[in-house]
Order: C-alpha cells, then sequence, then structure tokens
C-alpha cells in the first residue's frame, strides 16, 4: 500500500478542525484507512542516518497514512482532505469540469508516428490561472512522484511533464529522434546536453537512473518540443529547465506520455482533478488537443462521469445489513459517489466521477457502502453453508513425493475443516509443484522458488514442534536442468558468503531420495551439517503432480544464515 506523508497541522487547518492522533486514527479506520506513524523529518533522519545528519531537520509532526493502491485520489493532501470532508458530511463532492479556453484555441499537441517506436500515446492539459503557495507546490510535485511509483509503475507506462506554459508557446510536437540529435539543458542543470551524455550523466543518480533502462536501448528517443524548437521534456527521464514550474507559475501545462493510453488517462485526470480547486475558477480544466499520425483529434482530460444501476437489495445481501434504499444512498453518496433513488424505490443510480478509476464493477461499489457503513457495526453471523473436508495434505508430502507420513515428522490437525490443512507442511515443495501444474501453458522454462517457513516435530520444545524457515527452487523443461538449480545453489551460497569446502564453508555428496531419480540426488552441507538436498525429481512423482516434463529441486534450511 502506498504511504501519503502530511503535515499534521496543515492538515487539520485544512480540514477545519484539530483531532487527537486516536481520533484522527479511528477516522482513518472508518474511511478504509490507516495512520501508519506518527513522526517528523528530524526523527526518520535521525533512524535512518544518525543523529548528527538529523540536526537543523524540522520537528514538524508528520502523519503517515497507508492508501489502498488503487485509491489515486487519496495520494495527495488534497484528495485525501476532499475525500474525509465528503465523508464527514462537511462538504459536497465537487464537480469537475472541462473548459475550453476563454481566448484563441486550445493548446494543441501533435504527436508524430516516429514515436511508434517508443511511447505511442500522449495526453494533456491545462491548469489556467492557479495559485501555488509552498505547501501546494511541493505537493503538486509529490503526487507526480506518487503516482509514478504506482499506476504508472515506475514511469514504464506513463510518465508526467508539468511546464510554465507561459514560457513556451505552443503547438507543441511530441516526437522521437536519434540520441545524439536530442540537445537541450535538463531540469535543474546550467549547461545543455545531448541525450545520449545525459544518460552517462543519470546513470549515477540516485534518483533518475532507474529509469534509464526504459529507452536507452532504443533506436530514438522520445521529446517534446514547443513551436520554437525548445524541449519541455525527455520522458520519461527529464524534463527541460527551461519550462519548469516555480511558485510565481499561474499557467501549467501538463503532459503525459505513455504506452498506456487507458493508463495516461486515468493519470492526467488525477493530476488536474487534484490541482484545480487552486484555480481561478476551481475545480474547471482548461482543455488541450492531441493529434494523432494518422489525423484523428482528441480533447483531453476526459474527466468522464458514468453511471451505474444496482438494487438496494442486492448491496444488502453482499454486506449482510438492512438498510433501507434511501439510506444506502446517502452512504455512497459520502464515498463521492453521488447516488440516487430511482423511481421504482429498489434501483439506485450511483455516479463515478473521474476520480474514481477504482470503481470497475458493482462490487466496488458494494464495498464502498459497506466501508461507509462501518465494518464494525455489521453484526457477525454464522455462515449458512457448511463443508466438510476431505483429507488430502498427507497426500501432498507423503504419498506424491513417495515418502512414508510416519517418516515425514508432520504435526497433524485434529479435525480439520478443508481440505488442504490436515497437516501442516513439512517442505515447500508440493505447493511449487502445484503452481507448475496450474501453469503447464506457460512459456517454458518455469523457475519459481519459495521463501517461507515449514513445520516440523521437535519434542525438545515445549509445544512439541518447530518452525523452520527454508528456500525452495524448482526449474521446470524439456531437459532436467540439474546444471541450472545447481547453479542457483552456488549463488544462493555466494550471496549468504558460504565458500565452497568441507570444513567452514559448502559442498555436495552423492545421496538416496525416494523423491529424487536415483543417481541424480545429492546432500548440501554447510559448516559441516547437513541443510538440504538437490537434483532431479523422480519421474512418479513429476507425474503424480499432474507434470509431463523433467523437473529438477532445490530445497535447503536457511535459518543456520539468518
Amino acid at each position: 500500500m502506498p504511504t501519503v506523508s502530511v503535515k499534521r497541522d496543515l492538515l487539520f487547518h485544512a480540514l477545519g478542525r484539530t483531532y487527537s492522533d486516536e481520533e484522527f486514527d479511528e477516522l482513518c479506520f472508518e474511511f478504509g484507512l490507516e495512520l501508519d506513524e506518527i513522526t517528523s523529518e528530524k526523527d526518520i533522519i535521525s533512524r535512518e542516518q544518525g543523529d548528527t545528519k538529523a540536526e537543523g531537520a524540522s520537528d514538524v509532526i508528520l502523519y503517515k497514512i497507508d492508501v489502498p493502491a488503487n485509491r489515486y485520489d487519496l495520494l495527495c493532501l488534497e484528495g485525501l482532505v476532499r475525500g474525509l470532508q465528503v465523508f464527514k458530511e462537511k462538504m459536497e463532492a465537487p464537480r469537475y469540469r472541462r473548459v475550453s479556453p476563454t481566448s484563441g484555441e486550445p493548446q494543441r499537441l501533435v504527436i508524430t508516428e516516429e514515436t511508434a517506436a517508443v511511447r505511442p500515446h500522449a495526453v494533456a492539459a491545462v491548469l489556467r490561472n492557479i495559485t501555488f503557495t509552498q505547501e501546494r507546490y511541493d505537493s503538486f510535485i509529490e503526487l507526480q512522484e506518487k503516482l509514478h511509483q504506482n499506476v504508472c509503475r515506475k514511469r514504464t507506462l506513463v510518465a508526467i511533464g508539468t511546464h510554465d506554459l507561459d514560457t513556451i508557446s505552443g503547438p507543441f510536437t511530441y516526437t522521437a529522434k536519434p540520441p545524439d540529435d536530442i540537445r537541450f539543458t535538463p531540469l535543474n542543470q546550467a549547461q545543455e546536453y545531448t541525450a545520449t551524455e545525459l544518460m552517462n550523466l543519470y546513470k549515477t543518480d540516485s534518483h533518475l537512473r532507474h529509469y534509464l533502462h526504459i529507452i536507452e536501448d532504443k533506436p530514438v528517443y522520445p521529446v517534446i518540443y514547443d513551436s520554437n524548437g525548445i524541449v519541455l521534456s525527455m520522458p520519461p527521464i527529464i524534463n527541460g529547465d527551461h519550462s519548469k514550474i516555480s511558485l510565481n507559475t499561474k499557467n501549467v501545462f501538463i503532459e503525459c506520455t505513455a504506452t498506456d493510453l487507458t493508463k495516461a488517462k486515468i493519470v492526467l485526470d488525477m493530476m488536474v482533478t487534484m490541482f484545480c480547486e487552486y484555480c481561478e475558477e476551481p475545480f474547471t480544466v482548461e482543455e488541450a488537443e492531441v493529434v494523432y499520425p494518422d489525423g484523428r483529434t482528441f480533447q483531453y482530460p476526459e474527466l468522464a462521469y458514468r453511471k451505474e444501476t444496482l438494487s438496494g437489495d442486492f448491496i444488502n445481501r453482499k454486506v449482510g445489513i438492512s438498510e433501507s434504499t434511501e439510506r444506502i444512498a446517502q452512504l455512497l453518496t459520502k464515498m463521492c459517489l453521488r447516488s440516487e433513488v430511482m423511481s421504482d424505490g429498489e434501483q439506485i443510480e450511483v455516479e463515478i466521477p473521474p476520480t474514481r478509476s477504482d470503481v470497475i464493477h458493482a462490487c466496488d461499489i458494494m464495498e464502498d457502502a459497506a466501508m461507509a457503513y462501518g465494518f464494525n457495526n455489521i453484526i457477525r453471523t454464522t455462515p449458512r453453508t457448511y463443508t466438510v473436508a476431505n483429507q488430502c495434505s498427507q497426500e501432498d508430502i507423503a504419498d506424491k513425493l513417495l515418502k512414508n507420513i510416519s517418516d515425514t515428522r508432520a504435526c497433524h490437525i485434529a479435525n480439520p475443516k478443508t481440505a488442504e490443512f490436515q497437516v501442516a507442511r513439512t517442505t515447500l515443495l508440493p505447493g511449487l509443484l502445484k503452481t507448475l501444474a496450474a501453469n503447464r501453458k506457460m512459456p517454458l522454462p518455469l523457475r519459481l522458488f519459495e521463501i517461507s517457513d515449514v513445520v516440523l516435530k521437535d519434542e525438545t520444545k515445549d509445544v512439541g514442534a518447530k518452525n523452520n524457515r527454508r528456500l525452495c527452487a524448482v526449474y521446470y523443461n524439456k531437459s532436467p536442468g540439474f546444471e541450472v538449480i545447481h547453479g542457483l545453489m552456488d549463488r544462493v551460497m555466494q550471496l549468504l558468503e558460504v565458500k565452497p569446502g568441507r570444513d567452514e564453508g559448502y559442498h555436495i555428496q552423492a545421496a538416496q531420495d525416494s523423491s529424487f531419480f536415483p543417481g541424480r540426488c545429492a546432500e548440501i552441507f554447510a559448516h559441516g551439517k547437513s541443510i538440504g538436498r538437490l537434483g532431479v525429481l523422480h519421474p512418479d512423482v513429476i507425474s503424480r503432480f499432474e507434470l509431463t516434463m523433467p523437473c529438477s529441486a532445490l530445497d535447503i534450511d536457511i535459518e543456520p544464515f539468518l
């Protein structure tokens, strides 16, 4: 879940009242959020870098709030405050409008055919007559970063560029050129660089180096120019310094280039809806025109509202409550989903705003109704359906692996209620083999691993059993791949800083294990103790898990290295 850091006093000022930490924690829970931490910039630096580095840092109290990954509208102070105020019925959800320029033609972004090789899509919009303060500016920049890390998938799907419109001149051209043909002064730099030089410059940049791989192997790089040839940005890496925004910026041109057009529309909608409240005419966004290489023309942002219809009975049954249709409509309206009871008195018409791209199904609406009702207010009931379990887990850890259950040190669960939980697992291997079986149609080879606990009987423990952390990996292909799994073991040992050797290092020696093919199994020793086995699985094991290709496996105890 993304974490949003907001200044406590600034948040309370925007909400119009103060809360105790406990009160705000409860409010977050009611709204489906979690107050994860109460801290300060100084505390964070002190914890991560030491007290010396923290000297002079801010003592302002920060609330770190965990937000659901699909609620992009809550990733900044503005969206968070708006959502909470509507939830507390202190305000109505605003209505966002796309408007035409008061004078002249809309800003135009022309896409050339060269972009098809790298990032073929783009959308744009203008925030006209906006007023920034330092806090608003910081929130504006931070929202871009949150979106980049979340819905934009670290800029691979979408990259956002924001520019001071008064420093540039449209129409704008989005094209792609060989890196040596692109030359401009990048953000916060004092000299011009070619795109090739920039890629070398940013290889050591702690922030931007993570995005270089997206385009560095492409023959052409995407770039946006204004009508005078000034570079606005080289997405998804860096903006130009010429058009950078500041506290004095009044008109912001926002462009999003993308490999996924749907995601680009969502990101643009989020950027403009969160900050259009600071425009001279609140909650309005000036449209921009995007022209594709084939001549098609689109106006953005879409700011699309759509309506869904569902019954009050559906929500009552799914949530487990018994509320009137009118009350359910009120609950949904509290979640920024304007709702009205239709003329038949049974159906509810729900309007989905452009900020709620997470609502894609009636179940999403039902979830919001449950949240507004209050999960703690839903009466607990006994399930109406009962099922009787059949034994099968013993087969997974014993029969299918050609072992006797009495030799597995398994802990048996009394009166198991589900089929998969008759015994606690003693090995991670069956789970990986089942996963292979469920993905047989995927391209070969298949490589899987898991690091997790198993449970083993241990009479020396007060509970008669112990948890054991293990690493298990499988390689599934047309050939057994013993060398692949052996190489994996060597790499693991290298990362654990265990050198080859019989005494203080690690080594393998031939072993017999019924789960493995005779002569193709080895026992692994580290620091003189046996820690696991590797080898090619027995054909009978493979067939019992409904597999048809050879498979090699590694299973080791990693607790000695923790």
